[in-house]
């Protein structure tokens, strides 16, 4: 799997999913799309539907996972992390692949 989740943000969305009464099939769904500022913007999701053979999925700190396979090429290495802070609170991804992010860290390019 190309995404790592950290402790904090597998515990966010475990929040998440519980303050909304998901379904408890429910997974968090990392991707890329084309767009955003820097050419590419990060999406995230939950669903309940997944293929295996273009998607990979996996089980971190409780969360189950779910990256599409095209997305898994730019994703490769990245952490996603939740930052709490009274400046910034959300979900951060933390991209190795990355060489150039916009200033809201929402888009980047590769």
């Amino acid at each position: 799997m190309s995404v790592m989740l950290t402790e904090k943000a597998a515990s966010e969305v475990k929040k998440i999913i519980t303050e909304q009464k998901l379904e408890p099939t429910t997974f968090l769904r990392v991707g890329v799309a084309g767009g955003g500022c820097s050419g590419f913007s990060y999406s995230l999701g939950f669903d309940t539907a997944w293929d295996p053979k273009s998607d990979s999925k996996c089980d971190q700190h409780g969360v189950a996972i779910v990256v599409d396979k095209k997305s898994d090429l730019f994703l490769d290495g990245t952490t996603l992390d939740f930052h709490d802070a009274i400046d910034k609170r959300g979900f951060t991804f933390i991209n190795p692949n990355a060489k150039k992010s916009c200033g809201c860290g929402s888009s980047f390019q590769a």
